[in-house]
């Protein structure tokens, strides 16, 4: 990654459905626990790849759902497909590898002999990947039956059976473990190995990940049969792989302690945010919490006292400048007056606020520019704007606090740049 001059200090290599994502936790809270953590302590020097079964459509569909991260690195379609940053652009170094001894057509019509098997919508069939729902009671017989036909017509695929319902027909070269080789391979070849990478899945399509040598795994504890059985057959006395207590992402965060792999407290379980005059040594670590304070003093979470509006002004810098995504320019003061009347105005409701893409950048002995994404969560309707904010450390490190003086936004899209009273700070 061309972002990271020197060699990540931790790649989380991370399954989406179940595993990073929690589709029986409809307040997120495991996933923006995760959030809050990676922007806090973590974007700055280490990587996020999201490794997926899901195409893009599918991909693309989650992240408008859930409040989802943007990673580094994107493996989709179960690892036929690797992309890169927020545009999305593909390697084609791994498409060229992926078309050894792959004939998409062949394998189509192949499987068309076998009735037991059902096509998957047109988004998930990919160049390098043929997908079918198949019964469970059908699926080992479809399998080996299916391997040995397109065997004989030259073709070196794999055949992953995964969620108890689905299989995917691969080039042989292809899979989330093989593209997680991939790249290590490459970072390798760059001087840029990460010096730790964790994996985390939930399924049998995730069971490739575990396999590679020299990784921590996090099996979460939602994890399905399919995948503990592979584990069990495999590597159960490894001790590089465990089984977290936790779901989701709160099991990749218990991973994180467990192996030591860096800070593993989320921002979002501290017990007092409150204080805004206490420290924080870094500034997205100051981001991060300023907008979770936003967040929980809208919720009505925080109690409505003059000490934290108090704090609050004790942050931001008088007259500082805050202009809003619709071009309108407001005092910190006039801001901060307004968040006054706003107290617990989201209780009850599904009201999130979480940051994305948090880069601080120095730009004076004791001034930080930080570049970030702020996102808001309004029942199924998100919507998020670009900021630019200045914070001065109150001593040399941070350690006594930071100081706001200017905030500047803009609708990060078309669709979003629309006059909301509710969207403060």
């Amino acid at each position: 990654m061309e972002r990271l001059s020197s060699p990540a200090k931790l790649m989380i290599v991370s399954d989406l459905d179940y595993t990073m994502v929690d589709h029986h936790d409809p307040e997120n809270i495991s996933l923006l626990r995760f959030n809050a953590l990676w922007e806090s302590s973590y974007r700055h020097d280490s990587l996020l790849v999201f490794s997926t079964g899901r195409s893009p459509t599918l991909y693309k569909q989650l992240r408008k759902e859930k409040p989802m991260l943007t990673p580094d690195i994107t493996i989709m379609s179960v690892g036929t497909e690797i992309t890169y940053g927020n545009l999305m652009v593909p390697d084609g170094g791994w498409e060229e590898i992926l078309n050894q001894k792959w004939d998409r057509n062949i394998v189509v019509e192949e499987t068309s002999k076998f009735p037991e098997l059902t096509l998957q919508s047109e988004t998930e069939q990919r160049p390098h990947k043929v997908s079918f729902y198949v019964d469970k009671s059908k699926a080992q017989d479809v399998t080996k039956k299916l391997s040995e036909l397109l065997t004989k017509q030259g073709l070196d695929v794999k055949i992953i059976y995964s969620g108890g319902m689905d299989l995917d027909i691969l080039p042989q070269g292809a899979g989330k473990g093989q593209a997680l080789a991939y790249l290590l391979k490459k970072f390798k070849a760059e001087g840029k190995l990460p010096t730790n990478t964790l994996v985390c899945g939930d399924s049998g399509n995730d069971a490739e990940l575990f396999s590679i040598p020299d990784v921590y795994g996090v099996m979460v504890s939602n994890a399905q049969e399919e995948l503990l059985l592979w584990h069990a057959e495999n590597a159960k006395d490894n001790p590089k792989i465990i089984h977290a207590k936790e779901r989701c992402a709160s099991g990749i965060i218990q991973a994180i302690g467990h192996f030591g792999l860096g800070p593993n407290t989320s921002p979002r379980d501290e017990t007092d945010l409150s204080g805004f005059e206490k420290g924080n040594l870094s500034p997205s670590g100051e981001v991060v919490r300023f907008y979770l304070l936003h967040e929980i003093w809208r919720r009505g979470e925080i109690e409505n006292s003059e000490n934290y509006v108090t704090s609050l002004e004790a942050v931001c810098q008088l007259p500082g400048i805050f202009i809003h995504p619709s071009g309108v320019e407001q005092s910190f003061r006039e801001c901060i007056s307004a968040l006054k009347g706003n107290h617990g105005d989201q209780q009850g409701k599904q009201y999130r606020v979480w940051v994305d893409q948090v880069f601080p950048t120095k730009i004076g002995s004791d001034t930080w520019l930080v570049k970030f994404q702020k996102w808001e969560m309004h029942g199924e309707e998100q919507q998020s704007c670009l900021c630019s904010a200045v914070l001065v450390a109150k001593d040399a490190n941070g350690s006594d606090g930071w100081t706001w003086l200017h905030l500047h936004q803009t609708w990060s899209s078309v669709a979003g740049a629309k006059d909301h009273l509710t969207w403060l700070l």
